[in-house]
């Protein structure tokens, strides 16, 4: 443990699903913490780059959340330039989520690598909380899940794996200038995942697989923001194609442990109810 950080760790979307447990795990080993995000004191929105300086001020380092998700277009020019700015006003130590099998996302670490910031990189897939903490909570307690995606295996990864990463590439030596792509110890089908959930929650939940414009037309009624609806129809029509299906050692790199499998965090998350009718 670093005991040398005295100023505040800018965490951006430390509301969001792996922002808030880093934030928890920082406050737990008495290390400051500034969350960034439009409701945070200063304000941080990524649309609006005059809040991005202010938010910088005094921090020791940052991680770095791109909402929506750093698949979509423009990210990568947006997060460079983030990080341009934070090595321009002297905060080098730049820990950044990205995206694996995601074009624009290695567009963005190349760019925070061009940024000369001390850099560290969290590369992911599929969260196994998006079943949880998202779209897929909906369909799950009215027992049946519906997507446009094949039999194609994903190494879900838990995302209290990614913000013990996180906690650890920040506060650790030893971790600048790594690439970690992390994962679950297991490849799923979306059919197997929610099997697993059906199971862990005692309930009969069924799998369906549907045609894209199909999937399209229910997101539509769901009246979704529109970078929402983009992210879901460019991970179900690109990134679940298979170009995923690999089992990586970054849980173990970084942790030195295995990683969380997916019916440990089936079966605890079914504990709450959250699935439950």
């Amino acid at each position: 443990m670093n005991d040398a950080i005295t100023s505040p760790i800018l965490i951006l979307g430390g509301t969001g699903k792996t922002g808030r447990r880093l934030a928890e795990r920082l406050t737990a080993h008495d290390l400051p913490v500034r969350i960034g995000s439009r409701s945070g004191n200063p304000r941080f929105d990524w649309e609006i780059p005059a809040t991005w300086g202010p938010a910088l001020q005094g921090v020791s380092a940052v991680y770095i959340s791109y909402y929506p998700d750093i698949a979509v277009p423009g990210a990568a020019e947006t997060v460079g330039a983030f990080a341009r700015l934070a090595v321009a006003n002297g905060v080098t130590r730049l820990v950044l989520l990205s995206g694996r099998g995601e074009a624009e996302a290695q567009r963005a670490e190349e760019m925070l690598k061009a940024s000369g910031a001390d850099w560290t990189i969290l590369r992911c897939a599929w969260f196994s909380q998006n079943f949880s903490e998202g779209f897929l909570v909906e369909p799950l307690l009215e027992g049946e899940v519906a997507l446009p995606v094949s039999n194609v295996g994903e190494p879900f990864v838990d995302v209290d794996d990614i913000a013990e990463a996180a906690f650890v590439a920040l506060t650790e030596p030893g971790h600048v200038g790594q690439l970690y792509e992390l994962t679950g110890p297991r490849l799923l089908s979306f059919a197997d995942a929610v099997a697993e959930i059906g199971k862990a929650a005692g309930r009969d939940i069924r799998f369906v697989r549907i045609p894209h414009d199909e999937f399209t037309a229910a997101m539509a009624a769901h009246e979704l923001p529109p970078e929402i609806a983009w992210l879901l129809n460019e991970l179900f029509t690109q990134v679940l194609d298979g170009r995923n299906e690999t089992l990586t050692d970054g849980v173990q790199r970084v942790l030195g442990r295995a990683p969380n499998d997916f019916s440990a965090y089936a079966n605890k998350t079914a504990a709450t109810g959250i699935w439950s009718n």
